[in-house]
């Protein structure tokens, strides 16, 4: 028996993002180069975000990982 294994990293490409100010697909994600603490179970990822032909933007979000 094998198990695949994901990253968060991968897990987040792909995925529809919406906020107050960005809605879009993430078509790339990373580990925040600044670490930017949000809590104690959480992890900091800078996303890209396509939103329209062309139009990019770049949010930084949290994931709980307890």
């Amino acid at each position: 028996m094998s198990a695949n294994i994901y990253s968060i990293e991968s897990l987040l490409v792909g995925t529809h993002y919406r906020s107050n100010t960005a809605e879009g697909e993430i078509v790339s994600a990373e580990k925040h180069p600044k670490g930017v603490w949000y809590g104690s179970n959480c992890e900091s990822y800078l996303v890209e975000i396509r939103q329209g032909v062309g139009d990019y933007v770049w949010r930084t979000l949290a994931v709980s990982v307890a």
